[in-house]
């Protein structure tokens, strides 16, 4: 009895476990205890999928994000602060070097609270700019909340997937619109193929400071329109992630299901009810690898079947025709290259399917590839129970020996990045490998002038050997110099 209540204990603490592909630990920095009260719908549903939630204030001295030189924690959440930082336990350096050590961040900002010197300067280690004026906000004088900011136009409403590519997964649509009160505008810069933007402001947006009372302001403004982000997202090599949320009003409970009406909006006083609380699951979902986790389950190359007439696929020195993940090839011959891939669901992994017009692809390089080409799915899989799909390639390889990588990398905005290299040698052909010279039709012009020449010089001996030789000539005198005649 005791032994099936442990497994039964285990198998609750799997699955709790599982809602998040690399932990459940995750610290909340808070300043203001009270403060928590405004975030309990968000609290609750981290809680509900499996978070184990540690608050702690920016002032505390025993606060530390390493354990033993690694993280101790696999999330942090960032709120605002009045303050101008985190306190010397969270310094950008130390934030980076937590990022460095695979764990995942989400920043929320707030422009009544202004930024923090620490903060702008730690998001400039991610090459994302803020306002120099530390109470800079985003208005909009025509995608703004009527109810709320019928003046001041700073409650932005906006569709969470306007900014969606074809070719990019969106895990961030959610019907209806979003509220961002007293948003901080970001400029992301355009060199860093890390950062991404989840949702830009309109072109008719700009930045403000309402406390400065001169236009001057209004003249040299930050940043306008689409150059502005209110929600970035920045993944490092090593798929941590960070993530930028310009508005911490967004997760608030009064937001949550706020009514709110966009100017010259048919619906009435009533509105309609915000989308924040289901963009607020699907931000933290993503910063904390619930979505948008790829696994490489096997990797599988070999000798392929090669129906070439001629041609016998064999490496003959190492490897047989049956055997998998061989170390050496030989040159010209037909390789089998599959690849299983997961995606994370949140709850569980499923088979990985890219974006419509996105492909994984597979080089075969040495120096520089010699072969790219896009890997297909494959229906057959050697274990359908894995959840994984299956992609496959058949090619020749190249008529050059070497140090060769079988080599797959795919690198997409939201998903984590998977690499994935194998090194084999190819060889040359072995001296009983390459095909006879009489089945090489190409050679029968030299074949034929060896054996003509072989022929005449048989028939020039015969000749001489078979030939009579002439009779000796007489009546020939040979007389010396002064001699009688």
């Amino acid at each position: 009895m005791r032994l099936r209540l442990f497994g039964l204990v285990l198998g609750l603490l799997g699955f709790v476990s599982a809602l998040s592909a690399q932990g459940q630990n995750l610290l909340v920095v808070i300043e203001d205890e009270s403060d928590k009260t405004k975030y309990s719908q968000f609290w609750s549903d981290l809680q509900d999928r499996g978070f184990q939630l540690s608050y702690r204030s920016p002032k505390d001295t025993t606060l530390s994000l390493f354990l033993h030189g690694e993280p101790a924690y696999s999330h942090l959440l960032l709120l605002p602060t009045k303050s101008k930082g985190f306190g010397p336990n969270l310094t950008p350096n130390l934030i980076v070097d937590f990022v460095n050590g695979g764990s995942n961040v989400l920043l929320a900002l707030s422009a009544e609270q202004g930024i923090p010197s620490a903060v702008s300067s730690l998001l400039l280690e991610l090459d994302i700019s803020l306002p120099p004026d530390r109470n800079s906000l985003v208005v909009d004088h025509f995608n703004y909340d009527t109810q709320s900011a019928g003046e001041k136009h700073d409650v932005l409403l906006l569709p969470s997937s306007a900014t969606s590519k074809k070719d990019i997964k969106n895990f961030f649509s959610v019907d209806g619109l979003v509220a961002f009160p007293h948003a901080v505008g970001q400029v992301l810069g355009n060199a860093s193929p890390l950062l991404a933007s989840v949702i830009k402001a309109p072109a008719t947006a700009y930045t403000y400071n309402p406390k400065e009372d001169s236009t001057e302001g209004l003249e040299d403004v930050f940043a306008t329109g689409a150059q502005l982000t209110l929600v970035s997202a920045f993944q490092a090599r090593n798929s941590a992630r960070f993530t930028v949320l310009g508005s911490s009003a967004a997760l608030e409970d009064k937001w949550f299901d706020a009514s709110v009406s966009l100017p010259g909006s048919t619906s009435g006083k009533s509105g309609q009810k915000t989308a924040n609380k289901a963009f607020a699951h699907a931000l933290s979902a993503w910063t904390f690898k619930e979505l948008g986790v790829l696994r490489v389950n096997s990797v599988t190359h070999r000798l392929a079947e090669d129906t070439r007439a001629g041609i016998t696929n064999s490496t003959a020195v190492i490897a047989a025709p049956g055997d998998v993940n061989p170390e050496i090839y030989r040159i010209k011959n037909r390789v089998h290259y599959a690849v299983a891939l997961s995606e994370y669901s949140g709850t569980h992994w499923i088979p990985f399917t890219p974006p419509a017009g996105d492909a994984v692809q597979l080089e075969f390089s040495m120096l520089s590839p010699f072969h790219r080409l896009n890997l297909t799915p494959s229906p057959d899989t050697a274990n359908p129970q894995d959840n994984a799909t299956l992609y496959t390639a058949e090619f020749v390889l190249p008529d050059q020996h070497g140090i060769f990588n079988f080599f797959l990398e795919y690198r997409r905005p939201f998903y984590t990045n998977v690499e994935e290299k194998r090194t084999v040698s190819v060889r040359h052909f072995a001296h009983d490998e390459w095909p006879r010279s009489f089945v090489i039709s190409a050679a029968f012009p030299w074949i034929g002038g060896i054996w003509v020449t072989v022929l005449g010089w048989l028939g020039f001996v015969g000749l001489w050997v078979y030939s009579k030789p002439g009779g000796a000539r007489r009546g020939l005198k040979v007389g010396g110099v002064g001699g009688k005649k």
